[in-house]
């Protein structure tokens, strides 16, 4: 299990260095400079020994050879401070340039991957990663970065420096010191999964959080505050107790080594006064010893506790490669078919689909669609309906068969000609963060406030958005601000006006919109409809009367289809849905 811990550490250790090379320039200079630092700060006891050396007794100190060496000092002091100021410098700069590049590959593969993993993973996780995650190991590379290489450069050097003075007492050092990493990596191999469930926990805390924010008004309403306040408390517990551990374990590293520490600094003092007293060295080499033996130490602590650091941030660098490594969506090939201007046929043909392969849904689905037809698409929760939409577009692949656009297969098509060509309008909104005019032109970003003002009033959003603050400029938030869920459906309708692509999808598109503004929509729709391929999902069955086509699913298949009065006549499913419906009224 170990081996198989320390096999993933270095993975994730492999990634991060491939991030790092792409700076080789900046980490040569940090290197170099961390070891003109090291030098530097060594050479200063040397100095401090000899100055030492120089005070005899009363009456008999070199003041002159003295300020020569407080002079030396002096610059060695100033060097050293430059130094260690650009070795900073460049550690930072990169740190948050590895930082900047794994969160535009994180946030750049969420673009490419499939839908189907974005409907399957809580997206506050995902959130979780791309922030929390990354300013963790953030925090940890650069702790790293700043005190591993100059730890270990202090270490050898004082090493060096030690063994030119006197090798029996560098000995007793080098003998006493693997005591301080046999410390270490005892801490350093129960913290790692201690933090990794830490990362891993805060990311469901996230999620959950992201979740009850997003859908207060529903939490509030069914009473759900006490449940989530009991599911936030059991992973706020859990995530209390796995911090506390990680915490527990990285803070034994600091006392522990800190007290191996403290003997060999004692051995070195016990050893090297014998041996001055036998003069064996001079006060002024006992003295640099001691400081040597200080700094030799000093490292370990420092190392120690960048380790535990480097855990968590290697255990959150782990989740953010695996969200980078989530294998995209099948690339288009390099002959795609570019679709410039669809001609409005659409081909179903023997189509199989499901999203889990041991829960069937559509199967041996077919349908012709001609050029400017109408086609509704009504059935019970769960009969494919929504599926369908997310065939067309391609945010899905059939399992079998073949969808045809103008005669050409879309899995031979590419992606964002397909999506060009269809103007599509949800029953739940989506608004980003910004102006009115920037959330329409969203499909056409070079419109004219003309062409704007037009599809904003044949939706009869023009109204509303004048009595706005500052009308089209008006800031909104990413989930419409004040506006009412109908004003919000009434921007993604305008959205889709100002394009008037080839083909629409309108999906329960007027679901939240009163009757009066409906009917007023309704016209607009017929507008935006005519001479267009129109495909209609609607619960409200009263609002599809005049489709040239309706299609009735259920389980996945097409049990009936015809015009509206057709299916009546024929007393079937569509006739009993819509029956129940105005008995229902």
């Amino acid at each position: 299990m170990s081996n198989k811990k320390n096999s993933y550490q270095m993975v994730t250790l492999k990634k991060v260095f491939r991030y790092i090379k792409r700076y080789i320039p900046l980490l040569i200079v940090a290197l170099t400079l961390s070891v003109v630092t090291v030098a530097l700060t060594l050479y200063f006891p040397i100095l401090t020994g000899r100055a030492i050396d120089l005070i005899v007794g009363k009456g008999q100190v070199d003041f002159a050879a003295i300020m020569e060496i407080i002079v030396k000092a002096l610059i060695v002091v100033l060097g050293a401070a430059i130094a260690q100021w650009f070795t900073n410098i460049c550690n930072n700069k990169m740190t948050y340039n590895v930082i900047r590049d794994i969160r535009a590959d994180a946030f750049y593969n969420i673009e490419k991957i499939p839908l189907s993993y974005i409907d399957s993973h809580s997206h506050g996780d995902i959130v979780s990663r791309i922030i929390s995650d990354v300013d963790t190991f953030a925090d940890g590379l650069l702790l790293g970065l700043t005190q591993l290489f100059t730890g270990v450069a202090t270490i050898v050097g004082t090493l060096i420096f030690m063994l030119t003075i006197n090798v029996k007492i560098a000995l007793v050092v080098v003998v006493l010191t693997p005591l301080s990493l046999v410390v270490a990596s005892f801490i350093a191999k129960r913290t790692y999964s201690m933090f990794k469930l830490q990362s891993s926990t805060r990311g469901e805390q996230t999620a959950l959080i992201d979740e009850m924010i997003g859908n207060q008004r529903v939490l509030v309403a069914f009473n759900h505050e006490d449940e989530a306040m009991e599911k936030f408390d059991e992973i706020n517990d859990r995530l209390q107790k796995y911090s506390l551990r990680a915490t527990f374990f990285s803070s034994l590293t600091n006392p522990s080594t800190r007290f191996v520490n403290s003997i060999v600094y004692a051995s070195v003092g016990v050893f090297g006064a014998i041996s001055a007293i036998l003069g064996g060295i001079t006060v002024g080499q006992l003295t640099c010893f001691l400081a040597y033996a200080n700094q030799y130490t000093k490292p370990f602590n420092e190392i120690s506790g960048v380790i535990t650091e480097l855990q968590n941030a290697i255990a959150c660098a782990s989740r953010i490669f695996e969200l980078i490594e989530v294998e995209r969506e099948v690339p288009d090939s390099e002959d795609a078919y570019v679709l410039e201007e669809a001609d409005g046929t659409v081909d179903i043909e023997d189509v199989y689909f499901s999203y889990e392969p041991d829960q069937k849904l559509i199967e041996n689905f077919n349908l012709h669609v001609k050029q400017g037809q109408r086609v509704a698409i009504v059935g019970p929760t769960g009969c494919g309906k929504t599926t369908l939409i997310n065939l067309l577009m391609r945010f899905y692949d059939v399992n079998s068969g073949q969808i045809k656009v103008s005669g050409h297969d879309i899995k031979n098509m590419t992606r964002e000609s397909l999506r060009k060509n269809y103007g599509m309008v949800l029953q739940e909104t989506w608004l980003k963060n910004g102006t009115i005019r920037d959330n329409i032109c969203m499909g056409k970003p070079e419109a004219t406030d003309e062409e704007i003002i037009a599809a904003a009033k044949s939706t009869h959003a023009h109204s509303f958005i004048k009595r706005l603050p500052k009308g089209y400029d008006t800031v909104i938030t990413e989930d419409g601000g004040n506006l009412s869920q109908g004003q919000k459906q009434l921007l993604c309708i305008t959205r889709v006006m100002l394009c008037l692509p080839p083909m629409l999808i309108l999906d329960e598109a007027t679901s939240s919109i009163d009757t009066r503004t409906e009917v007023r929509i309704q016209k607009a729709f017929l507008k935006m409809m005519k001479g267009r391929t129109s495909f209609i999902v609607a619960h409200r069955l009263s609002t599809i009367r005049d489709a040239d086509i309706i299609l009735v699913m259920k389980n996945g298949k097409i049990i009936e289809q015809g015009k509206h009065e057709e299916l009546l006549k024929k007393n079937g499913f569509y006739a009993t849905l819509y029956n129940a419906q105005f008995e229902a009224s």
